[in-house]
């Protein structure tokens, strides 16, 4: 079987069978893509592991995204492992068919730094939501955020029958799961007066201000990062802020106020505990509250 015809179906399979967004499946794509051209590859017998190790030579020398003009170091080690992890996935569901190729154990993952997370203090926050209370949508917007962890794209994809007598709703996140999100009071209110001032039948939540058409009309991911950043600046705050700070404040928020890991996983969608884990640096405050009530007395 030729190596094209193999990858048309695995996409297949991992958008059918795995359920994944059309998204994760066009990055697939993309990274098998590189690959093949890479190993000038026509069949899966002639990956080998002499060019998996070329490859990964290649990845580890690219250079990294320009940024201002200019090309900011190598590519970054999570960005090699995307690479990796769809050429993985690709050899397992070869093997799975029965097709001669290597074994996809052989891809070993370049080892990642713990990542960084700055998420917004206290007062920054109050600062970042109060800045956009002169406008209805974007203080909804902010609000939401803040008050249910979404991811961009789920927040993206609400529509305007969201029921608000009710303080929770349900979200299809990563890999096609369902979970129960929570609106707070203040989260509600701002999104009842956005809806109020709303003079369209638009089906999306968060609309373009000035539409011509239902196709045109949910606000994109892009518009809503340049909305975070707009009013991360407004507010004096100048490191980086954006849906994902958010959502990293969210769970910070949470954790910092006593709530458990498990709890948080299930709140922000994580399928594994060890992803949410990375927020446990936020309980340093309350580890050197114990340090100081029980050390050395």
């Amino acid at each position: 079987m030729d190596i094209q015809t193999l990858k048309r179906q695995f996409l297949e399979y991992v958008e059918i069978e795995k359920g994944r967004a059309l998204n994760t499946v066009r990055n697939y794509e993309h990274y098998l893509d590189v690959f093949f051209t890479f190993g000038k590859i026509k069949n899966a017998s002639d990956i080998t592991e002499d060019i998996l190790r070329e490859f990964r030579l290649n990845l580890n020398r690219s250079k990294g995204v320009k940024l201002h003009g200019q090309t900011q170091g190598t590519m970054k080690k999570s960005t090699q492992n995307y690479h990796l992890i769809a050429l993985r996935s690709f050899l397992k569901y070869a093997r799975k068919r029965g097709v001669d190729t290597i074994a996809p154990d052989v891809i070993e993952l370049a080892k990642t730094g713990s990542r960084d997370i700055d998420p917004l203090s206290g007062t920054e926050l109050t600062r970042f939501l109060a800045s956009a209370h002169e406008n209805l949508r974007d203080s909804a917007i902010l609000e939401l955020f803040f008050s249910t962890g979404l991811r961009l794209s789920e927040l993206c994809s609400l529509n305007r029958d969201l029921d608000l007598t009710r303080d929770e709703f349900s979200i299809r996140g990563k890999g096609d799961k369902v979970r129960l999100v929570f609106l707070s009071d203040e989260a509600k209110t701002k999104l009842r007066d956005y809806l109020k001032s709303r003079k369209d039948l638009a089906e999306p939540l968060f609309v373009n201000e000035s539409f011509r058409s239902s196709k045109d009309a949910r606000l994109t991911p892009r518009s809503i990062q340049r909305i975070v950043k707009h009013y991360a600046v407004k507010a004096g705050i100048y490191k980086r802020v954006t849906p994902h700070v958010l959502r990293h404040s969210f769970a910070t928020d949470l954790l910092s106020n006593g709530a458990d890991m498990r709890s948080v996983q299930m709140m922000l969608g994580h399928a594994n505990i060890s992803t949410t884990q990375v927020y446990t640096h936020v309980t340093d405050k309350q580890l050197r509250e114990v340090h100081k009530k029980f050390h050395g007395k």
